[in-house]
This record gives C-alpha cells, structure tokens and sequence, in this order.
C-alpha cells in the first residue's frame, strides 16, 4: 500500500451514495459566491507564491525600471528591451480534519465536523480557483484518510466527497499521527490548515515539529455549549473519545466556577502556545461559521506578515475571539439524571464534552 493511500478507502464516485453527491453539489452551490467574490481576493493576496520566473523580454517603455533592462538583448537590437517576471504563484495548501469523536458534536447550526467540511470546501475551491494545489488529511489517532494535492476543481470536489463518505475507525485524537504523516506526504514548505478542537494534551511536541518546516495556521473548532455549563441540574457528562462519564450537579455555582476555570485556562494555554510556536489561529463557532473570521484572517495577516494572527468567530482579534455566549438550555445535549446532589468542586485534568447529540 503506497504511503498515500487511506487505510479506508473510498469508493469509486459511481458508488457513492446519492445523498452524498448532493451532500457535494450543495456545499459547492453555497460557497461558490464566497468563493468568487470573498475569498478569491483575499487568499491571492495573502498567499503570494514561493518566487519569481522568467515571462519574456520586451522594448523598453517609459516607467520602466533601469534594473529591468537586459543589456544582452539590448545590444543586438540597437534599443533597450526589459525583461518581464511574473509571481510564481503555485502552491501546495494541506487541509488536515481533526475527524474524531469530539467533532461530531454541536448544538447549534451544526455540528463541528459539518463546520469543518464546508470550511475545507471553500479552501479547496478557492485554492483550485487560483491554480493551487490542495491536498487533505482526516485525522483521529490514526490517518483515517488521505488525498494527495493536486490541482482542478474535479480534485476539489473529490475532496468534498471523501469529506463526507469516509467514516472514522477511531474516536481518539492524536495530533502526533497526522504531523507524523504530513512530513512524509509534503517534502517541500506547505501551508496547512489543521482543524481541530485541539482538546488533546500532547499539542507541543508535534506541532513545533511541524511548524518548522510549514506554515501552520490552527483553525479552533469550538461549540457555545462547550464553554458554557448551563444551569440544568443533575446532569451526567460524557467524554465522546473516551466514553467516560461524569455525574455532577450543574445547580451548584462551585461546578459552574470550577467549569468556567478550566475553559479559560485551557484557551490561556493553548494562545501561549500558539504564540510561542508562532501559528497563527483562526476560531470558528458552530453558531457564528467561519466567513467572518476567515475574511478577517486573511486581512489581518496581509497586515501583519510577522508574528501570529488571531481572529475570532465574528471576525474580531485576540480575547473577543471567545466572549461567553449565553447557552440555550433546551438545545444542550446533556441528558439530566437522579444524580447526586452533592457538589462537585472540581472536573477531570481534560475537559468533558456533552454526549453527542443524535443525527438531524
């Protein structure tokens, strides 16, 4: 099995169910505005190419610059000629989908996974737009899937259907496996967009590693009802990657606070670490998308090209990228138990996510 072939593989298109295709045609429909007026701009603006090459020599014009001339050419003609360049603007763009059991978890628009196909499509579609290659990688603790980067919408529209068809082998996520794959797929410099929720301990390591060699950009997948824990009572949580399961009262202000803490501290850690490291991020909410922080994203970094960017689900900078947003208790998906009433002071080193609610 060659090194890029995924360990489950997709069927041929003919047998790829009808609901998927039109699952396809949609996404493709809905971003194709965004991606012809938007982002198409934005992203040649900001993705300027690795170089210049050689276009041709012509006569010399008034305004030209005196650098320009090529005093060969000009010689044998009798007249000054320039030579022309052009950017060089192919590139490679990775999009690599944290696919596991915390993706598939929303209690508005969407779930997070959804967020990330659609966002991957208008990437994919915008890269092939400007003649870039694109590639993808879904992840778990394991590759679960890869394509390699090739040019043409067919290619990106394949993506979009393996995107929607492969189904993960693992709940688990480990961040370490798909850096582990992404050296060996992309020998030259790449830009890679790695969605996640980045709940996984072992962030450091891999990611410096990679980070090295590629320009990263973290796009943070987050839900409001992960960062909120509503006021519902007795409630039983449960971990989607590891099935363990919690039963705490959620009356209690101490769980809220203690709740509350951990949240803030893991963003606290996780921007320190993106700062150090030097990855810029973009967070998208499932209730607020993507196209407010992508566009500001790509704005923000035209005009800073040095140091980390960071946008926000409503495409504003730094700490107003997770402002607090009030939970609608009957859209949770915690479901409420004769638990104890006792407090719980304290929750587990890594944080609970609600069960995963059931298929729309």
């Amino acid at each position: 099995m060659r090194a890029d072939v995924s360990p489950h593989p997709v069927s041929p298109a003919a047998a790829v169910p009808a609901d998927v295709l039109r699952q396809v045609r949609r996404i493709e429909v809905r971003t194709r505005r965004l991606v012809d007026s938007s982002f198409a701009g934005e992203y040649r603006s900001l993705f300027k190419g690795q170089g210049m090459e050689f276009s041709e020599v012509r006569e010399y014009q008034p305004g030209d610059e005196v650098r320009s001339i090529d005093w060969n050419v000009s010689a044998r003609m009798g007249r000054p000629f320039v030579k022309r360049y052009v950017e060089e603007r192919e590139l490679t763009i990775m999009l690599a989908i944290d696919v596991s059991g915390s993706s598939r978890f929303g209690t508005r628009e969407r779930f997070k996974n959804e967020l990330a196909i659609e966002l991957a499509g208008v990437l994919a579609l915008t890269a092939v737009r400007n003649n870039d290659r694109v590639g993808m990688l879904m992840f778990s603790d394991q590759v679960e899937h890869a394509l390699p980067p090739r040019k043409g919408r067919k290619h990106a529209l394949r993506l979009i259907r393996d995107l929607l068809s492969v189904t993960p082998g693992s709940p688990r996520t480990s961040i370490a496996a798909v850096v582990d794959r992404l050296m060996r797929l992309l020998p030259h410099r790449s830009v890679i967009f790695l969605c996640s929720d980045f709940l996984n301990d072992e962030l450091e390591k891999p990611l410096a590693r990679l980070a090295q060699r590629h320009d990263v950009i973290a796009v943070t997948l987050e839900d409001p009802a992960e960062r909120v824990l509503p006021n519902i009572g007795a409630a039983r949580l449960e971990d989607p990657e590891t099935g363990e399961r919690i039963e705490i009262d959620t009356s209690h202000p101490a769980v809220r606070a203690a709740f509350a803490r951990h949240v803030a501290q893991a963003d606290e850690e996780r921007r320190k670490l993106f700062g150090r490291l030097g990855l810029d991020e973009i967070v998208v909410h499932t209730e607020h998308g993507y196209v407010d922080a992508l566009l500001a994203f790509f704005r923000a970094r035209v005009r800073r090209p040095h140091g980390a960017v960071r946008t926000g689900p409503r495409g504003v900078l730094g700490a107003a990228a997770h402002n607090e947003i009030a939970v609608r208790t009957h859209s949770a998906t915690m479901r409420a138990t004769p638990a104890s009433n006792e407090p719980v002071a304290s929750l587990p080193a890594k944080q609970a996510t609600y069960a995963q609610p059931p298929k729309r």
